[in-house]
């Protein structure tokens, strides 16, 4: 099964992948939370091109990602603003968003372009790091290419962690309301030993 819309040299594999995450982003909790990092940074393969990935949170649910990449014949750069959904918690999730990029082809010169991305992110347990797999489909100017449709898989180390509470907060409301009780007995005071 093919998407018309998908042409070039990603062919089926890239339909497949986008009707994949487009399917879970209509599915999921729109209520989850969304990324447990604040700074991650890796490396990142695919659609013929290697590279360095970062993200940076700047919005609770919102990143910054910087893209180095690097192929055969070219050398590019790319900033793109994600919006983050969780997927079954904090630890799964998707993004979308957009950007543009600015590059050096060997034989074209330099070129530009806007991206649009769409992935899905899995923080993987007890150690410091994200996985990922996204669609990133760019409109290109001044280069050979009109239009690219790559896919690519990332790996980013965590650099700052997202403070999180155990399992998700599940237990965090009693604990909040007897932390607020603590403080308003405390306030009354009066007694010699009051702490």
């Amino acid at each position: 099964m093919t998407f018309p819309f998908f042409v070039g040299s990603a062919g089926p594999r890239a339909g497949l992948l986008a009707a994949a995450l487009l399917t879970a982003a209509a599915l999921a909790p729109a209520t989850a939370h969304a990324q447990k990092y604040i700074t991650a940074a890796g490396l990142r393969v695919g659609g013929g091109q290697y590279g360095l990935t970062v993200q940076q949170k700047f919005l609770p649910k919102a990143t910054l990602e910087g893209l180095a990449l690097v192929s055969s014949r070219e050398v590019s750069g790319t900033v793109l603003a994600e919006r983050h959904f969780g997927i079954l918690g904090p630890s799964l999730n998707y993004y979308l968003g957009a950007g543009g990029h600015l590059g050096h082809h060997k034989d074209d010169g330099t070129f530009g372009g806007f991206d649009a991305i769409i992935g899905a992110e899995y923080k993987i347990a007890f150690i410091p790091l994200v996985v990922s797999v996204d669609f990133k489909p760019t409109v290109e100017i001044n280069s050979a290419d009109w239009a690219r449709f790559p896919t690519a898989f990332s790996v980013r180390y965590i650099i700052i962690k997202e403070k999180t509470s155990f399992l998700g907060g599940v237990f965090d409301g009693k604990d909040k309301k007897k932390s607020k009780n603590k403080k308003k007995d405390k306030n009354k005071g009066g007694g010699l030993f009051d702490f």
